[in-house]
């Protein structure tokens, strides 16, 4: 069962106010770019991955923070979560259209920063 909801505009058309506080644009900005949703995100782009997985890919996150950003992330619609029935359950997460598109700017900015950055001296 796939889990997530798409964050979708008015029907008027009308373009979030994405400077007002209770804007739910903000909310979705605000995850994205939280200290570990860029990293999920990054992570599972290309990947679908079991919770432990993403867990070992990205070093230094906590099980809880993971499943708190998975959560969030899960919510606005970028990821989605799937669980199989077995004992103990296993949880896969992947990225929805939406999270792909949100993720490729985010991966672009990671390949930037890495190219200009001067080499790693070795030790």
């Amino acid at each position: 069962m796939k889990e997530g909801a798409q964050l979708t505009q008015a029907e008027t058309g009308d373009r979030y106010e994405v400077f007002h506080t209770d804007c739910p644009a903000r909310d979705v900005v605000d995850h994205v770019t939280s200290r570990w949703g860029i990293w999920v995100l990054i992570s599972l782009r290309s990947n679908h991955l079991r919770f432990h997985e993403l867990r070992d890919s990205i070093q230094g996150i906590s099980e809880k923070m993971l499943a708190q950003t998975l959560r969030a992330l899960v919510q606005d619609g970028l990821v989605w979560r799937e669980v199989e029935p077995t004992t103990p359950p296993q949880v896969t997460y992947g990225l929805s259209e939406f999270g792909q598109d949100v993720s490729e700017p985010l991966t672009d900015l990671f390949d930037r920063i890495t190219q200009r950055l001067p080499p790693r001296s070795p030790g």
